[in-house]
């Protein structure tokens, strides 16, 4: 006999394999014929946009990133274990989420400073401890400063932001 929590596996997975499989064999000229039409009815709005970081910026990115990721599919094996008990896998559930909040909040904080200070930046949260790597072409304590009350806001308890200038 299925429990529901099979059948519920069973729905979804097959819901996302028709889905898959109707993506695969839409035809091209669909998505082309779209995307056509658009440019015939804007040709003068059309804009490249380019965005430039600096190396050290992504390089931080790319880290970050792949240390998070790693950590997130070791609490991902962890849900899925067996062998794991039940309080072992909500904490490793509330770590996961726990992660892609402070990933979130990276974001959102740097798109904050992006938009006040014009500034690209890079952001890394570590419990109450926040470090910003600010690209600047002149290094400026009311700046540094001005960066922390921004990141602070955010918060209602004490945080410990550390800003750090790159030149561009």
């Amino acid at each position: 006999m299925i429990n529901k929590q099979n059948l519920w596996f069973l729905t979804l997975f097959s819901l996302i394999l028709v889905l898959s499989v109707y993506y695969i064999t839409m035809p091209n000229e669909l998505l082309l014929s779209k995307t056509k039409t658009e440019e015939k009815s804007i040709p003068s709005k059309k804009k490249d946009t380019t965005v430039e970081e600096t190396t050290s910026l992504v390089a931080m990115r790319v880290s970050l990133e792949e240390e998070r990721q790693e950590a997130m599919n070791t609490l991902q094996e962890q849900l899925t274990s067996d062998a794991m008990t039940t309080e072992e896998k909500n904490n490793a559930y509330e770590q996961l989420k726990y992660l892609n909040e402070l990933q979130g909040k990276e974001e959102t904080l740097e798109k904050k400073i992006k938009e006040t200070c014009k500034l690209d930046s890079f952001v890394k949260i570590d419990n109450s401890n926040i470090t910003v790597v600010a690209i600047a072409t002149k290094h400026d304590n009311t700046l540094a400063n001005n960066i922390m009350r921004l990141i602070q806001e955010e918060y209602k308890e004490k945080m410990y932001i550390t800003v750090k200038f790159e030149k561009s």
